[in-house]
């Protein structure tokens, strides 16, 4: 029996993944605002001095790494440890990963001062991005699952639920690069060893209150002769698609990758889409499922490209924005120059303010029967993308013209940016939640997190061509910036106009 008791009118359950989350994002956010401004600032300024495509590369490899790893992480929920001990064991290698960033900047600072880069700190950033990835794998599908387990089937509460649960995500966004991006200033690798801090932080807080969630994520029972046979082609067939996943992040990470990653990055794309689309088909085709279920999946598989196409597009807030703050805007005040990290900040004070309103409205509309439909809030998800980049097409003209953007050009962009993300995430989390079949939440929330991790790679790649590091690149900058408009507003009218058959492949879900 789940705990029946009640915090902010949801299951006590949901207090305990709210702040587990608040950490975890806490040390993602709060690396993530650092990894671009590293890895281009120069080497004898402690950075790693790549080029705007070897970062922006790197960037989406990694990213696309902590993301991919969630089919993987389902499969072990699902089959082995339950929902509750991948949480754990997720957060133990994402912490040991921060701190091993962080090493160089303890060895220097109780050693001799910065004398730019070594093998020390490339060594110590990879292993410790390698580290990362494994442990997001583990950690961030299944707390979003439990999440959904905590409702029932016909719960008018459960995307309410999701979206107070995103409001902890961007706490934890929203304090991270401040206190990171300051400490950076000083040492980049204290900064990075900050971020895992937070993740202990999460750790602990999720074990003394881990009684709230009694009852789900447990790990699953021992099945019967006859399950197993059912399920024993399709968990071979998981497997292999994992080890994929599994030997595709190892390669990111060797020696190869440093001398190859814009090529590795490119077609990884690919690789990502033949993964997800050939495991979706197995099921389908041979997992058993009825003709109900079966849609649903195919569903799902839709999903997953409109996803894909408002991430890379959304994501470019750690990369290309990223990039924009430090090299084009004024950040000056007062004769201080405000850390270009700090700008990573704002999308999740607007969440902060705008997550609650979203939350309530959704169900108002409910009770008056006027709610759009999960594709409807994935168009509008879209738009808020496109009409983003709209005013950042803008100040790509400022930045071209050789002067300094004002801040309030990026303030706008996160704005729309955070309506479109607001009406597309929580929402695309529910939703995976309610068309798994039976059996299969974790692995449904990796394909989820397989279409965010193309999106990010994407992301990348469009990093490393419209972030303006060249004479050349500043001046196809306003033109870059205008096709990402094109394609994502492009993307949410045809999402527009197949909304009725997806609704029907949906069927009782909504």
């Amino acid at each position: 029996m789940t705990d029946e008791r009640t915090i902010w009118g949801h299951p006590r359950g949901l207090a305990t993944l709210f702040f587990t989350e608040m950490w975890e994002r806490f040390s993602y956010y709060g690396m993530r605002a650092l990894l671009t401004l590293f890895m281009t600032t120069a080497a004898v300024e402690g950075g790693l001095g790549f080029d705007d495509k070897t970062q922006g590369a790197v960037y989406g490899l990694y990213t696309m790494g902590v993301y991919l790893l969630a089919l993987p992480g389902g499969w072990l929920a699902d089959r082995l440890f339950g929902l509750k001990k991948s949480v754990w064991y997720g957060g133990i290698i994402i912490a040991l990963g921060h701190f091993t960033m962080g090493i160089p900047g303890i060895i220097e600072l109780f050693g001799s001062a910065n004398e730019g880069v070594t093998s020390l700190d490339t060594n110590a950033f990879f292993l410790g991005l390698v580290l990362i990835v494994i442990g997001t794998g583990l950690l961030k599908p299944n707390v979003s699952s439990i999440v959904g387990q905590l409702y029932g089937p016909n719960d008018v509460r459960r995307d309410a639920g999701f979206s107070i649960f995103y409001m902890g995500i961007n706490i934890g966004a929203f304090v991270a690069p401040l206190l990171t991006g300051a400490l950076a200033t000083y040492n980049w690798h204290l900064g990075f060893g900050l971020a895992g801090f937070g993740m202990v932080l999460g750790l602990i807080q999720y074990k003394l209150t881990s009684s709230a969630l009694d009852g789900v994520g447990d790990a699953p029972q021992v099945k019967t002769e006859e399950e197993k046979a059912k399920k024993s082609s399709l968990a071979r067939t998981t497997t292999l698609i994992s080890l994929v996943a599994v030997i595709l992040v190892i390669l990111m990470f060797t020696g190869v990758i440093n001398l190859n990653a814009v090529w590795l990055a490119d077609k990884a794309k690919y690789i990502i889409a033949i993964v997800a689309f050939t495991y979706l088909s197995y099921l389908v085709l041979f997992a058993g499922f009825d003709i109900k279920d079966k849609k649903k999946v195919i569903a799902v598989g839709i999903v997953f490209i409109f996803s894909a196409v408002f991430w890379s597009g959304f994501e470019q807030a750690g990369s290309t924005l990223n990039l924009f703050a430090q090299r084009f805007t004024d950040r000056s005040i007062l004769g201080w120059e405000i850390p270009a990290a700090w700008f990573q900040s704002v999308n999740a004070v607007f969440i902060i303010i705008f997550a609650p309103f979203f939350g309530a409205m959704w169900i108002w509309l409910a009770k008056k029967n006027l709610e759009p439909s999960s594709p409807l809030k994935f168009f509008f998800g879209l738009v808020g993308v496109a009409a983003g980049f709209f005013v950042m097409y803008f100040a790509t003209k400022i930045a071209a013209s050789g002067d300094l953007a004002a801040p309030t050009w990026l303030i706008f962009t996160y704005l729309f940016h955070t309506w479109g993300e607001l009406s597309l995430s929580p929402v695309g989390l529910s939703l995976m939640t309610k068309l798994a079949p039976k059996g299969y939440q974790g692995q449904m929330m990796g394909i989820w997190f397989l279409s965010v991790s193309l999106g990010n790679l994407l992301a990348g790649i469009i990093a490393g061509e419209a972030s303006g590091g060249t004479e050349e690149a500043l001046a196809n900058m306003p033109d870059q910036y205008m096709t990402i408009v094109l394609t994502t507003f492009g993307a949410a009218l045809l999402l527009l106009a197949i909304n009725k058959p997806l609704r029907k492949l949906m069927g009782d879900v909504h």
